[in-house]
């Protein structure tokens, strides 16, 4: 596979042929690996500012792919910035000993998110679902975790199953079965996990019924940010905190991508959903590596007591203390999200035109500052419908087309588009505008 123009990415070319030597895959992540779309090779960066990304060819892009997510208040915020600079030049990165710091920050998260009555810091969000497990299973006396097909909850061998798996390993649609992410995962780990797929309250009625007693957890996003953009029906989440209710299942709530991004609370802030343990991570640092595990005091007390360990050398160092407290007292000023969201609906309504008029197989799904389009003849309500539906020519071909002209997000359907702060209206302005002439392009692919 090629760019459409390959002559603008040259030096990225030469820096991922040299990159691979060293690094496997030449890259330090899968998100960015050729297999993950970034085919033939990814974009190499030079650096970013507010909306926007430049990268080793000095092509300046529109930034819609934002890191996949932290940076929710643009590139390199300033008061973030010199919040970290201070804490470098002033205080120092690592003490292994509390801070007031530390103190504040816990503060604020509880303010935002009403379900916190008490919150620890992680490293990543990995990190802190590893500890959400542990925390329920300690809490019930029970081993089983109902994760959904189709949404990711980090790397570790407890959850990495049935992301993206083939749909002929998966089992029936109604009762899918555990399929690992790749090899090296252990069999008897995903006989710990329940699979079931998004969006059927009967599906997780039944499962409930079935084996409630031994299930510890309902481990979810409130929006799944991992196949596209789905939203949850009118009366799921609801109905699922009902079901977790009825048989003392504690209910988790994975809000990495979604926390301090749809509002200050978050998707359950939206929703109006209390889980008993939530996960942060990507909108809590403005940029920098912070998670956050949060719930009922009656379960943190497990943490207090010491029955359930959380460790880490880098928990709460000091760069990731500075960066999410001047991130957490910009996320908080008055009227920010509403002014957020107000542009990301011009932005959707603007994009659907452009679908429309163009006669384009192609509708937005979002909720405030994170969506995807979907290049697809039918509803998309969970992973198998994205797997069955969703057209990736078309996508791949959207998305060279809209990079040429100054756009970057990610190149997989299965990712999002993120909005930070930092984009203005002129930014908007301009994608819809590329958009249209992309749009136009596309017709004869249809």
């Amino acid at each position: 596979m090629k760019y459409q123009n390959p002559a603008r990415t040259a030096r990225s070319a030469k820096l991922f042929q040299r990159a691979c030597r060293p690094i496997p895959g030449g890259v330090n992540s899968t998100a960015r690996a050729v297999w993950s779309g970034w085919d033939p090779y990814p974009l190499f960066v030079d650096h970013g500012t507010g909306a926007y990304l430049y990268d080793a060819d000095g092509n300046a892009y529109i930034d819609y792919l934002l890191g996949l997510g932290p940076m929710i208040l643009g590139h390199r915020p300033a008061n973030v910035t010199a919040a970290v600079v201070e804490q470098i030049q002033n205080r120092g990165t690592v003490f292994a000993l509390p801070t007031e710091q530390e103190i504040q920050l816990a503060e604020k998260i509880i303010a935002a998110v009403p379900s916190v009555e008490q919150v620890r810091l992680c490293n990543t969000g990995t990190e802190a679902v590893i500890y959400s497990i542990r925390l329920a299973r300690a809490f019930t006396g029970r081993e089983k975790v109902i994760r959904f097909e189709g949404m990711y909850h980090g790397f570790s061998d407890a959850v990495y199953w049935s992301k993206h798996p083939n749909l002929e390993d998966a089992g029936p649609d109604d009762r899918p079965i555990a399929v690992p992410q790749g090899p090296g995962l252990s069999r008897c780990v995903g006989e710990e996990l329940i699979i079931l797929p998004w969006n059927d309250v009967d599906a997780l009625r039944a499962a409930v019924g079935r084996e409630g007693d031994s299930i510890a957890a309902i481990l979810t996003e409130p929006v799944m940010c991992n196949t596209g953009c789905i939203l949850p029906e009118p009366g799921y989440l609801q109905a699922m905190r009902e079901i977790a209710d009825s048989r003392g299942i504690v209910l988790i709530y994975d809000e990495v991508i979604t926390g301090f991004r749809l509002s200050l609370a978050g998707g359950q802030g939206i929703y109006k959903i209390r889980p008993d343990i939530s996960i942060f991570a990507k909108g809590l640092g403005g940029g920098y590596p912070v998670a956050a595990l949060g719930g009922r005091r009656d379960i943190m007390k497990l943490v207090a007591d010491g029955t359930v360990s959380m460790a880490g050398t880098y928990s709460a160092n000091g760069i990731a203390v500075a960066a999410a407290n001047a991130a957490m007292d910009e996320l908080c000023e008055p009227g920010k999200y509403e002014a957020l969201s107000a542009r990301c609906e011009r932005f959707y309504a603007g994009l659907a035109d452009v679908f429309a008029r163009h006669g384009l197989p192609a509708y937005v799904v979002g909720l405030g500052p994170v969506l995807q389009v979907w290049f697809a003849a039918k509803p998309i309500r969970n992973y198998r419908d994205a797997a069955r539906y969703a057209n990736h020519e078309l996508f791949r071909l959207w998305w060279e087309g809209m990079l040429e002209r100054g756009i970057l997000f990610h190149p997989g359907a299965f990712e999002n588009l993120f909005v930070s702060f930092a984009h203005s209206d002129p930014d908007i302005d301009r994608t819809l505008k590329m958009a249209d002439q992309v749009a136009g392009l596309l017709k004869a692919h249809v």
